[in-house]
């Protein structure tokens, strides 16, 4: 005979399981407006330059914006004795390179 599934349950447990996820993100989208020093900014500001991002159809200006982020997680892997969260794609940063300079593509 098959157990009676509570439905109720369950549907419970994943809406629980929904609000933490989001709850936890957006957690780490504040840790992240921290660790890149954008909580030095004005609310307006920070914003408006999120706003700009999202809105953006420039195809090179967003590469750029995740050649960035993405050597900006890894040096912050390297310094805190973890290793970097990504899609795996390192292969971008060079030896000797300072991912900290940027192009001046994005910034401007």
């Amino acid at each position: 005979m098959r157990k009676v599934r509570d439905y109720d349950a369950e549907l419970k447990a994943l809406e629980s399981r929904a609000k933490a996820i989001k709850a936890r993100r957006i957690e780490q989208l504040g840790q992240l407006v921290t660790a890149t020093g954008a909580d030095a900014l004005d609310m307006e500001t920070l914003a408006g330059a999120l706003l700009d991002a999202v809105t953006s159809q420039n195809a090179e200006v967003k590469e750029a914006w995740r050649v960035k982020g993405s050597a900006f997680f890894q040096r912050r892997g390297r310094k805190g004795g973890r290793t970097a969260v990504g899609n795996g794609d390192s292969g971008n940063a060079q030896p000797g390179d300072d991912p900290a300079s940027g192009s001046g593509t994005a910034s401007d």
